[in-house]
């Protein structure tokens, strides 16, 4: 849809959804030059619905202060989406059938501007549970959930949120050098899943693979995370095709796909 006429075809009660439906497809910071490639309109249109964009909570500008990310009311809005009753109901299925296969409490996270969202879960039937109810906001750099996320940036961004990001230790476990994150992070994406030794809270484990979006990219995170009594790091990798199968049909169930083993 690129091309300096384009603005012609473009109603203007459509201008707004169509930039946000853009920064959607980028799925990194982008600025109003980057969207304007692919909308074609005049530069102080595309400059002034960013404004009213961020203005109004739907864009936030970037830790470099030019390129912009969804703000809070687009995040809101996605998991309105995601958690529509349709899809709930089938998702819940989902979890409800892993967690009785793995044994253990089972989640769902988004990733927000600065941490990571639990947006469903399931717990587990045994008494000792570690408690971290649905809207938990956990760190990036020491859960399974968030060092997956961590793992989807591209290198620019990750330098960036390594120079800026507060690395605090909750255990003695927390890796907290940069340099080290940057590490793990690699291994994490040569190998399509994280794990949690006991780095954002002593005797806890968890393993998270990602949820994909239409066009291949981390849209959300499954994962799973258990006692130190009852597992190690190679007893939860057991378990790891059982979460890439469920986080595929997650997959499609969002994305529009058959609702393929969403039962209970």
């Amino acid at each position: 849809m690129g091309g300096e006429g384009s603005q012609a075809t473009i109603p203007t009660n459509l201008r707004l959804l169509m930039v946000l439906e853009e920064i959607a497809k980028a799925g990194v910071p982008v600025t109003p030059t980057d969207v304007n490639a692919a909308l074609g309109l005049p530069k102080p249109t595309i400059h002034r619905l960013f404004a009213t964009l961020e203005a109004e909570g739907f864009l936030q500008r970037d830790l470099d202060e030019r390129s912009y990310s969804p703000g809070p009311r687009t995040r809101t809005l996605a998991a309105g989406i995601l958690s529509s009753l349709r899809i709930r109901t089938a998702r819940q299925a989902i979890l409800r059938r892993l967690s009785r296969e793995i044994g253990e409490t089972c989640n769902i996270a988004l990733p927000d501007r600065d941490a990571m969202v639990y947006l469903e879960r399931v717990e587990t039937e045994w008494p000792l549970r570690i408690q971290l109810p649905t809207g938990t906001h956990v760190p990036f750099h020491c859960t399974a959930s968030g060092k997956m996320y961590l793992s989807s940036l591209v290198p620019s961004h990750l330098a960036r949120y390594l120079a800026a990001a507060d690395l605090t230790a909750h255990t003695g476990n927390t890796i907290t050098d940069p340099k080290r994150l940057q590490d793990e992070i690699a291994t994490i994406r040569r190998q399509g899943y994280a794990l949690d030794r006991e780095e954002f809270m002593t005797d806890m484990i968890a393993l998270a693979v990602p949820i994909a979006d239409p066009q291949g990219r981390l849209m959300a995170t499954l994962s799973f995370h258990a006692p130190t009594q009852r597992f190690d790091a190679n007893k939860a990798l057991e378990h790891l095709n059982r979460l890439h199968a469920a986080s595929q049909e997650l997959s499609l169930l969002v994305n529009g796909g058959d609702e393929v083993g969403a039962t209970a």
